[in-house]
Parts: C-alpha cells; sequence; structure tokens
C-alpha cells in the first residue's frame, strides 16, 4: 500500500494507528545535508537521546534489519546499472518516528538538485519496491553497528560484499549519551536476533571505549572490533 501524507515523515509518530497487521514501514524520504552530496540511503528512525526532529526521547524504532540490507544493495544495483554519481550509504539510527512496527527510511538527497533527479528517484522506487516483494525472503547474521561517521562506509561494505546484516546503528557523536537501557533496547527492538555488535573502533572516541565495552559486556552481548 502507498500511502502520502501531508505532514514531514519524522512527525508521523501515529501512522501505525491507522492500519492494522502492519509488517514493515517504508519512508520514502528526501534526504537534507548541508555537504549536499548525493546520495542514496537507508537507516532505522528513532532517538537514541532527546527528541529533536519528532519520536519519542530515547526510543527507537524497530529495525528491520535484512530489509535495510536488501533496500540498499538494491540500491546500489540501480546505481550501477543507471550509471548514477551518487554515494548509496546507511545512516545511523535518528530522528522520527518511534514506532512498535518495523520502519525504515529509504531516502534521496541531499539538496533539491538531487531531489529533482528523476532517475534518482527511480532509484529509490525501485529499490523500495524490491524491498517490499522481497520482504522476509533473507535472513543473514544480524548485528548492531556501533562507531564512526553517521554515514558508515564500514559498515555499509561489510553489507553489500558479506552476509551480514545491520540493524540500528550508533554513531560516533551519539556514542557519550549511551547507557545499558538504550543499548538493550537497540538489541530488543530489531526485527532480527542480534548475534553481535560491529565496533568501528577507530570510530570511536578514546575516552568512550572502555565504557562502551563494559556496558555491552553487562548486556552479555558479543562484540567484534573493525
Amino acid at each position: 500500500m502507498l500511502v502520502t501524507l501531508s505532514q514531514e515523515l519524522v512527525h508521523a509518530q501515529n501512522i501505525a494507528d491507522s492500519f492494522a497487521n502492519l509488517e514493515l514501514v517504508i519512508f520514502v524520504s528526501r534526504h537534507s545535508s548541508t555537504s549536499a552530496t548525493p546520495t542514496l540511503s537507508v537507516h532505522t528512525p528513532g532517538n537514541l537521546g532527546n527528541a529533536q526532529l519528532g519520536g519519542i526521547p530515547h526510543k527507537v524504532s524497530i529495525s528491520p534489519a535484512n530489509a535495510m540490507r536488501t533496500c540498499l544493495q538494491a540500491m546500489m544495483k540501480a546505481k550501477k546499472k543507471q550509471k548514477l554519481d551518487y554515494e548509496v550509504s546507511y545512516e545511523g539510527t535518528h530522528h522520527g518516528p518511534s514506532l512498535d512496527v518495523p520502519a525504515m527510511f529509504a531516502e534521496l538527497g541531499s539538496s533539491p538538485l538531487q531531489w529533482n533527479d528523476t532517475d534518482a528517484a527511480k532509484a529509490v522506487a525501485e529499490a523500495v519496491m524490491e524491498t517490499v516483494s522481497a520482504f522476509g525472503d533473507s535472513s543473514v547474521e544480524t548485528v548492531l553497528g556501533i562507531g564512526g561517521t553517521h554515514y558508515n562506509a564500514k559498515f555499509t561494505r561489510m553489507a553489500l560484499e558479506s552476509e551480514v546484516a545491520f540493524g540500528h546503528m550508533i554513531p560516533k557523536y551519539a556514542v557519550p549519551g549511551i547507557d545499558p537501557a538504550i543499548l538493550r533496547q537497540c538489541t530488543e527492538r530489531t526485527m532480527e536476533r542480534v548475534a553481535r555488535a560491529i565496533l568501528d573502533w577507530k570510530g570511536i572516541r578514546g575516552q568512550d571505549k572502555q565504557s562502551l565495552i563494559k556496558i555491552l559486556k553487562k548486556l552479555n552481548l558479543p562484540f567484534e572490533k573493525v
């Protein structure tokens, strides 16, 4: 089902109230950044900290890790097929809404020039349709990503080149505010069982590393440094 909203998607906190038995919500969205880098991106919505742009403070949506990987791979396939000069990337978990159903954003960015690029828009649309068609068909190892930049090239590459799917991703700037409760939430609010955490080790500030490891051990969540 295709639904058009008259409000900004980040404020669609009550979207699930209008539909019964939702299996997956994909927000097809514009993406904006100051760098204006041409980008096709995927991420789970939700707030690791305060709610600065929609959603509920300290609450993340349920992350559909395998569906996001399918979408990421489909975007890359479309990029190569159409010879688009765009980055394809995961983004860290950020902004609203904070939904109790599996939810993800598939975005075209990062400026009006790209928003009006019909070829790039077609790539996003095709990737979304492929994700919906293939929903539930694949199940690779699911992991939690921690560290690195908001657009994490390492995690993106791992998902594209190996049998691993990232659910929630906590970027470097959000790590200082992480506590056991939100880290537990990131693992529990993922569709699939989170097998381990992948740490972008160089992409975590030195003063945050030991406290992060302590939390991971407290939660008995295995981790790997990359």
